[in-house]
């Protein structure tokens, strides 16, 4: 295979790698998704291509030394500020550092395809598939500190005293409710008036036991730990 064949090659690679990565971050509703994810891998690779091809006319002149390992370095340190806009901080809780480490991620798989490293690219994306899939679900198996704050978000139809109720099955599932928050939205044509409430809830209460008890009262609409669509 020619050189252009070659690289074609590559950035197919990068392309196909980095699109996994991106259908996860969408199926999971975050900022950056399939699209972020493939632009950064592939623009990662097309780098690392032009390192290693695009100056070969310069080769043999006297005073130039060509290291293409420059190139990666500044892919790194270019990457930190998509990465960063990604990341934000609501009251004391950081959200994004999953969404921006993937990006980070993605710019590494393309590097490493476009460098011809195509074992490590797959085996790379394979250790984030497990990551993003199978860590959550042992989480959830680790005990959690009593003193660790999840927050809950709850809406419900406005007019039918729930409020006091929710409270009462946070307490009864093992949880402390540590702040709460309220906010009314109106009616309209469509939809009737809603309340929603975010609950600060500490304790060594289950999410798997308090879901099911508080989205079976009738009136109460939404409930979810924003803990889960934090990152």
């Amino acid at each position: 295979m020619n050189q252009d064949g070659l690289s074609l090659a590559y950035l197919s690679a990068a392309f196909g790698l980095c699109a996994v990565i991106g259908l996860e971050r969408e199926y999971r509703r975050k900022s950056a998704g399939l699209r972020t994810h493939v632009l950064v891998g592939l623009g990662a690779a097309l780098f690392m291509l032009v390192s290693k091809y695009g100056f070969a006319d310069m080769l043999g002149r006297p005073g130039v030394a060509l290291d293409p390992s420059r190139v990666a370095a500044q892919i790194v340190s270019g990457i930190g500020f998509i990465g960063g806009g990604l990341i934000f901080v609501r009251r004391d809780a950081v959200r994004g550092l999953t969404t921006a480490a993937s990006v980070w991620l993605a710019a590494s798989i393309g590097a490493a395809a476009g460098a011809g490293l195509l074992v490590l690219a797959c085996a790379v994306t394979v250790a984030y598939l497990v990551v993003a899939f199978v860590f959550p679900v042992l989480a959830r198996w680790l005990p959690r500190s009593p003193t660790e704050t999840v927050l809950l978000r709850i809406s419900y139809l406005d007019g039918r005293g729930l409020l006091r109720d929710i409270v009462s099955e946070c307490t009864g599932a093992g949880f402390h409710v540590a702040g709460l928050r309220t906010a009314a939205s109106l009616p309209t044509q469509t939809a009737p008036a809603q309340v929603g409430v975010l609950l600060e809830l500490t304790g060594n209460g289950t999410r798997e036991e308090l879901v099911p008890r508080l989205s079976h009262r009738e009136g109460i609409t939404e409930v979810a730990f924003l803990e889960d669509e934090a990152d």
